[in-house]
């Protein structure tokens, strides 16, 4: 199994996400999983490097079709580290013979129809730790009580586990980033949808609405509540229209995850439900919302907030793309495997102190053959 260790990745989000610098661009090649059909000479154990991968959970796409979503964390599992997904096309349709009976015509019942099944296999896990110095007697001096002192330990076990929750809450954006990143490469207006451009055809005037207007313009974020809002209904009905690998895919309701920048949200109740009457009719749904998609920048200005700047995992394609209001997914796109958080601890007996290494492993994967939607504005050419 390959295993990247990401932790000069981690640090430098942390500086984004805590505003120390500005967002740039993170290569996500090497984090995020997108699967592939075939096991190959990489996937061995990390020990005796001869020893091949075992599969530790299999996933059958296996879901009823009812005509008719940000937690992503998943389960994990102890053994194996491969994760399979298996999953079937729908089959076409054929002549009804028995309704074009000829005489003395023979009807073999013989045909085999083999299923067409791909198995999909996700073998990437990223680790880091942050260690962390335990001492007792040397810092007794500093405190009048076991009660104090006891304090004192536990603030400095809090920041570990805030260090830890920062970037386990950054690398899930990631996650999220590197799919909105395959999105808009994939070239599909359908799929990666400006709502500015529709906008402006739509209510098309001499001076056309700019992005950096949207969001305070009551007209706009009607509209865009209607296009998203359609786009909920549209992914329910089984299409290859909306994932980037083609495949026939549908998104039931309780399985549809809507994420929206924070800024977008609340201005569609700043600007528009506090002086609407029916405010159900012009409501944006409910979702998930985040104060940013990468990073806040050091000035939580709308580029970059909105912003997302990504090497993209399959291929190393750079995408760089402001405005980016809101993305909805199955929630089988994209998710965290097979989290491990765990604690080593050694104590070194000369200099009496303990050492604490607190490591975290998960694999991070995006789907490509799942439903995938992004919204932006931006001002066209």
């Amino acid at each position: 199994m390959e295993v990247e260790q990401i932790a000069e990745l981690v640090n430098s989000m942390q500086k984004e996400v805590l505003g120390e610098q500005a967002v740039a661009e993170v290569d996500l090649q090497n984090v995020i999983d997108v699967g592939k059909t075939m096991l190959d000479a990489t996937d061995i154990d990390n020990f005796t490097k001869k020893l091949v991968d075992h599969v530790g959970r299999v996933i059958f796409v296996n879901r009823p079709y009812e005509g008719v979503a940000p937690s992503v964390l998943m389960d994990g599992w102890e053994y194996g580290s491969v994760c399979e997904k298996i999953s079937a096309d729908i089959p076409e349709a054929e002549e009804n013979e028995s309704w074009n009976l000829i005489d003395e015509q023979e009807y073999s019942p013989n045909k085999f129809y083999q299923p067409k099944v791909e198995a999909k296999f996700f073998n990437k896990k990223v680790t880091f730790e942050v260690p962390r110095s335990f001492t007792e007697n040397q810092v007794k001096s500093a405190f009048s009580n076991i009660t104090q002192l006891n304090g004192f330990l536990s603030m400095l076990q809090t920041t570990v586990e805030n260090s830890m929750s920062i970037k386990l809450a950054g690398l899930i954006m990631r996650t999220i980033d590197n799919f909105i990143g395959e999105t808009l490469n994939s070239g599909s207006d359908v799929k990666a949808v400006n709502l500015l451009k529709l906008y402006n055809e739509k209510f098309g005037t001499e001076t056309p609405l700019k992005a950096n207007e949207a969001i305070y313009t009551p007209a706009f974020i009607r509209f865009a509540s209607f296009i998203i809002n359609t786009y909920i209904v549209r992914l329910r009905n089984a299409s290859k229209l909306f994932n980037i690998g083609g495949k026939e895919r549908f998104t039931p309701k309780s399985d549809l995850h809507l994420v929206m920048l924070n800024d977008f949200y609340t201005a569609a109740g700043a600007y528009l439900q506090s002086d609407t009457f029916n405010e159900v009719y012009t409501a944006l749904p409910n979702a998930d919302t985040v104060p940013y998609w990468q990073g806040s920048g050091t000035g939580y200005t709308f580029d970059d907030i909105s912003a997302v700047n990504v090497k993209i995992s399959s291929g190393g394609t750079s995408v760089s793309k402001k405005g980016i209001l809101a993305c909805m997914f199955d929630r089988n796109a994209l998710g965290v495997a097979n989290l491990d958080k765990r604690v080593t601890t050694y104590w070194n007996p000369k200099a009496e102190f303990f050492n604490n290494w607190y490591k975290m492993d998960a694999g991070y994967f995006n789907d490509l053959n799942e439903n995938f939607v992004v919204f932006y504005v931006e001002d066209s050419e």
